[in-house]
């Protein structure tokens, strides 16, 4: 009887693992066969879900009497609103200026940065939606939280926020926890940088570090060898015998490159004093604002709460449609990039 059930449960394990299989290679060819487009846009309401909120509070802390007339009063108001709102719209349709066809919108964009900058690719599509429809008083918001990473990355993602002052539009970089190293680079393009009290800004500089193993491979008989063609297409190098020489020019290089990010940062905030700030350190949000690195203390949710009150809100995503493989290929790319940020930050100051 106990080797009945005992066959009877692992046969049961054998038709879940089977089925588990099957359904992710259903799921897989499903993905593969619907995800003919690269992604799509997403826009979120947030000045309705702001009211929404505020509502649903309300009606837990007044009256009912109370608040049916008020509704009432904000529908009038809402309605002659409405009805001058569409005589100026008529009007400036008569006259082809669509310029004032609508009322002034805040759109509201996020940038969480990786090691390799490569949320930029839905950055530029958010940005390119934006100028197609931006018009005159439009405005953006740019939650931005990355540690900065890789030097092209960053100063593409950059540039794309460049495109946004080019076009005439208000942008507002709103850090909350940190905008560091290729992330103030990003945030130095704002018209107004705002931060949360103890958000990390700063670190004005450019690292490179790595392990070299030439002594371990020597002592275990393992030969090295790199063909190379240029006298500098390699400089420092994990597996061989580094020289003098070649740390010269790798220092060099990175001191072209840190000098290019002050370049940058000059350009975009001409009143810092880059020779105070451009040491590699890090600040919080008041010592900041006292450095003249932000323009005011707060928040994002302040911000947008604020912006609610008298204008519409919208959240616009890009989001990137992937296969199952990708999916799983970027959940390991992430928890590299957390290792190695970890490691990149060992020996460094401490923050809490």
């Amino acid at each position: 009887m106990d080797f009945l059930f005992d066959y009877g449960l692992f046969l049961a394990k054998i038709a879940t693992v089977v089925i588990a299989i099957v359904s992710i290679l259903v799921i897989a060819k499903s993905l593969k066969g619907h995800h003919t487009a690269k992604g799509e846009l997403e826009v979120t309401d947030l000045s309705e879900q702001y009211k929404n909120t505020v509502h649903q509070l309300e009606s837990h802390l007044f009256d009912k009497p109370l608040l049916k007339a008020r509704d009432k009063a904000d529908k009038k108001a809402e309605k002659e609103k409405h009805k001058a709102r569409q005589s100026e719209v008529k009007k400036a349709a008569k006259e082809g200026d669509l310029s004032h066809s609508r009322e002034p919108r805040l759109f509201v964009l996020d940038f969480h940065g990786s090691l390799d900058a490569r949320e930029v690719t839905s950055l530029r599509e958010e940005v390119t939606a934006i100028l197609a429809v931006a018009m005159e008083g439009d405005e953006v918001l740019l939650r931005l939280e990355t540690g900065g990473g890789m030097v092209h990355g960053y100063g593409l993602a950059s540039s794309q926020l460049d495109r946004l002052k080019a076009a005439g539009i208000k942008l507002t970089i709103s850090v909350d926890k940190v905008a560091a190293s290729g992330g103030y680079m990003m945030a130095c393009v704002a018209d107004k940088i705002i931060s949360a009290p103890f958000a990390v800004v700063g670190s004005i500089g450019v690292i490179a570090q790595l392990p070299n193993f030439n002594k371990l491979l020597k002592k275990n008989d393992i030969e090295f060898e790199q063909i190379t063609a240029g006298e500098f297409k390699r400089t420092l190098t994990m597996f061989g015998e580094n020289t003098d020489k070649a740390r010269e020019k790798f220092q060099t290089e990175i001191e072209e490159t840190h000098g290019l990010f002050k370049d940058f940062i000059a350009v975009h905030r001409p009143d810092l004093d880059l020779e105070k700030v451009a040491t590699g350190e890090h600040w919080f949000g008041k010592q900041a604002l006292d450095l003249g690195l932000v323009d005011e203390i707060g928040t994002s949710d302040d911000f947008i709460t604020h912006a609610c009150k008298d204008r519409d809100v919208l959240q616009v995503r890009y989001v990137q449609r992937k296969k199952l493989a990708e999916k799983l290929a970027g959940a390991t790319g992430d928890a590299a990039d957390n290792l190695l940020l970890k490691w990149i930050s060992r020996g460094q100051r401490p923050i809490v």
